[in-house]
């Protein structure tokens, strides 16, 4: 009995990945507001009877796209906070981070660079909750740091915020730029390594403010 169960609970985790897969393919070129349920079904190859059993509505497929979206994104963040090194050298590594990871789940940035600000409340609302939170741990870790002596929990909270909003539109110039131009990576990277020198140096010298 515990064979059969365990071969159901795959093939549901199966049906559920093919119709995230299916809707993400389909976000490269169209919104979450565009998009029907029968689109998305007809590309997983299931019957629109079998999205209902993984999924509310398309509001609800969107939210468990922006969880699966941004656990990559937190993963981004995790590598920048233990990076090592001096202030030059984990600003090259924060740009060479966000440009990989753009490399690597491009269809993914694409979704929350389009649905952050899109028709979708519950979309909207579940990547500005997943960005607070990013927010949060960042501000954890910048508190531990000694250049943050004798900062208030608001400045270290606004820092912080800084930061994300950084990552985010780095990460979507980097998408924009697309593969076909090198040169264009390598001028988004130049411009965010001075954006987070310039952010460097009015950090070290905001408590003289």
């Amino acid at each position: 009995m515990s064979h059969i169960v365990g071969v159901r609970q795959a093939q549901k985790q199966q049906s559920r990945r093919a119709l995230m897969d299916a809707g993400l393919r389909l976000l490269e070129d169209q919104n979450l507001t565009s998009l029907g349920v029968r689109e998305v079904t007809r590309a997983a190859g299931m019957s629109p009877a079998g999205f209902y059993r993984h999924f509310r509505d398309m509001a609800d497929l969107g939210v468990a796209l922006v969880e699966e979206s941004l656990a990559n994104v937190h993963v981004l963040v995790r590598a920048v906070l233990a990076g090592q090194g001096d202030a030059e050298q984990l600003i090259d590594r924060t740009v060479e981070v966000i440009a990989q990871h753009v490399r690597e789940h491009r269809a993914h940035v694409r979704f929350l660079a389009r649905e952050r600000h899109g028709g979708v409340r519950q979309v909207r609302e579940a990547i500005a909750a997943e960005l607070d939170r990013f927010a949060y741990e960042v501000g954890a870790a910048l508190a531990l740091q000694p250049v943050s002596t004798g900062w208030s929990g608001a400045d270290l909270r606004m820092l912080a915020e800084l930061y994300v909003e950084h990552m985010v539109s780095t990460a979507t110039s980097f998408l924009e730029a697309g593969t076909d131009d090198p040169g264009a990576e390598r001028r988004i990277a130049a411009t965010a390594g001075l954006q987070l020198r310039l952010i460097s140096l009015g950090r070290r010298h905001w408590r003289e403010i």
